[in-house]
């Protein structure tokens, strides 16, 4: 039985600090991830943020649903100015989650359940409070501490101007001028995120010494993995050089850029791969890279340096067969070419939930502020759901996603925390609305999140309450319980997890058809990425559908938006 909020414990039993999962040769090759944003899942002292230890109450629901490992979102000590992707001190944990010992606990409690702990890491930039930073502000020009990170003087007859012309994702310039102890204006120093965002200088060997120790005093706490935030960023062309364009968020993604996807940055991921070596082969690097094109990714998980990278163009391909097919095709021999599994995700902290993206109309990018057609957006993702996890590699899924949860995308202006929202000219600054926290149970806000009646630091919709985990549980057509049927066949079906190709088969237009096969048996994923039913022979007998299926007999009926699981 699946744990809800009645009946969920405190924690789990406390395991020997000793106690890892089973070992099991290169399980990130098939491994479904579940994102944990923890100030968003579950709250265990009734402050309004979820927490470590709320987190650890809720294992068993991840253990129940079927995952490998839990990815926790930023929890390092930090001003939470980006959702605590500003980091003042990579050894401590943020005292709104909870403590060292809180994170050290949950380690083992997840290890205990058979899940692996892979934890984020932010290495391209600190925290403005961060010691170094509050160190060189402190001393002025001429402190060696200002090599750690980018401070330069300014353009200009009084050095009024910024460096260069370098804009940050957030919007405006990517440099804030400081002001030296007398009083005066002094030096810029490099933020490609928000101003309470430094970037280190990695050509310093401080910052790549302080980097290899954080590594390791994570992985001596038992974590399974990490996950590097803007693994893309960190190193920057030689002489920092003009971009020449204004509005250039636009070209992120399309065209090279100065600031991201440097070769140095290989440098340093082999460097870490010789650190992690010294822990055995079951520990793994994850790559948040945003690149061009799959083949640029593919460069950060070549054999001697990360072991997944994010497949963000699988991420933002829309509901066309076409075009996902393209993708796929692209994804797997990319991957294939340096010995890297495929990664496959939907969903993330930073876009719209795909099942308000997927009842939108197409076209429109990965962040978006309006509901669109919900019972559409949710068929068409339970289909995507089920055509992901039949993917040969590893898939990801973000937290309440497994109970269709849609974007908010009528937050009040004055709740939201999205630091690129009160900018201009940046990113959208409206991922709030993917981080509410969840629904685990009752009928009024904030359903479980925290004590009955207690406060949540984003209002939860009132419809929220039908797709709680204790609405959903037992109930065959929820999503809840499709995900568990998924996960559950994904981990017995000797054909699906790990692998690196498929094989299509002739299927109607706009049906994604394709088959993987072991030597223990075989399999058949079919998905009807139109708008009517198409009728078809049928490869197997059903094991799993996104919706009804329709009729068992050499002639199926595929549903509008469905895909169905066959055993061949």
């Amino acid at each position: 039985m699946t744990q809800t909020v009645a009946d969920a414990p405190t924690s789990a039993p406390r395991p020997d600090a000793d106690h890892r999962p089973q070992a099991t040769p290169e399980w990130w090759r098939g491994a479904v991830i579940y994102q944990v944003f923890p100030r968003s899942f579950a709250d265990g002292n009734g402050d309004g943020v979820g927490d470590l230890p709320g987190v650890r109450s809720r294992l068993p629901h991840l253990r129940d649903l079927g995952v490998d490992a839990v990815w926790l979102s930023p929890i390092f000590a930090s001003p939470q100015v980006d959702a605590g992707y500003d980091v003042s001190d990579y050894r401590r944990i943020e005292p709104v989650f909870g403590d060292l010992a809180d994170a050290e606990a949950l380690i083992r409690d997840a290890h205990a359940l058979d899940l692996r702990v892979i934890v984020d890491l932010v290495p391209n930039h600190s925290s403005d409070r961060h010691e170094w930073f509050q160190q060189a502000l402190r001393e002025g020009p001429g402190s060696p501490l200002r090599e750690r990170y980018h401070f330069r003087p300014g353009k200009g007859e009084d050095g009024e101007l910024p460096p260069n012309d370098w804009e940050s994702i957030f919007g405006g310039p990517a440099w804030s001028r400081t002001t030296d102890p007398d009083g005066t204006p002094g030096d810029w120093y490099l933020h490609l995120f928000a101003p309470e965002q430094p970037d280190f200088n990695w050509e310093h060997p401080a910052v790549q010494d302080e980097f290899r120790s954080i590594i390791r005093f994570w992985f001596d706490r038992g974590i399974d993995g990490i996950r590097i935030d803007v693994a893309h960023g960190m190193v920057k062309a030689a002489g920092l050089p003009d971009i020449g364009t204004k509005e250039q968020l636009k070209l992120l993604g399309n065209d090279e850029m100065p600031f991201f996807d440097q070769d140095g940055v290989h440098e340093i991921y082999r460097d870490w791969r010789r650190v992690l070596n010294e822990y055995g082969d079951d520990r793994i690097f994850v790559a948040e890279a945003w690149t061009p094109t799959v083949t640029s990714t593919a460069k950060y998980v070549r054999p001697d340096e990360l072991h997944q990278a994010f497949n963000f163009q699988y991420l933002g391909t829309d509901w066309d067969a076409a075009p996902l097919r393209e993708v796929i095709d692209v994804s797997l021999d990319a991957m294939r070419s340096v010995g890297a599994p495929a990664t496959w995700v939907l969903s993330n902290h930073d876009v719209t939930r795909h099942a308000t993206r997927f009842g939108n109309p197409p076209g429109r990018g990965t962040q978006m502020r309006t509901p669109g057609d919900r019972e559409l957006g949710l068929r068409r993702a339970r289909a995507a759901t089920l055509l992901m996890l039949a993917l040969p590699g590893s898939a990801y899924v973000f937290q309440g996603e497994e109970l269709g949860l849609p974007e908010v995308v009528d937050l009040p202006d004055e709740v939201r925390q999205d630091p690129s929202f009160f900018r201009h000219n940046g990113q959208d600054g409206y991922r709030d609305g993917c981080r509410v926290p969840i629904p685990w149970s009752g009928t009024e806000a904030p359903y479980g999140f925290g004590p009955e009646g207690g406060p949540s630091w984003l209002p939860q919709p009132a419809e929220w309450a039908s797709l709680s985990v204790e609405a959903q549980t037992g109930d065959p057509t929820s999503t809840l319980e499709l995900y568990r049927s998924a996960l559950a066949v994904r981990r017995r079906h000797p054909a699906l997890g790990a692998g690196d190709r498929v094989t299509w088969l002739d299927a109607p237009a706009g049906v994604l058809a394709f088959r993987r096969d072991s030597a223990e048996g075989s399999f058949v994923c079919t998905a009807n990425i139109t708008g009517a039913p198409v009728e078809m022979t049928a490869p197997g007998e059903v094991l799993l559908a996104s919706t009804d299926a329709g009729p068992a007999g050499p002639v199926a009926v595929i549903e509008p938006d469905t895909t169905v699981w066959w055993a061949v």
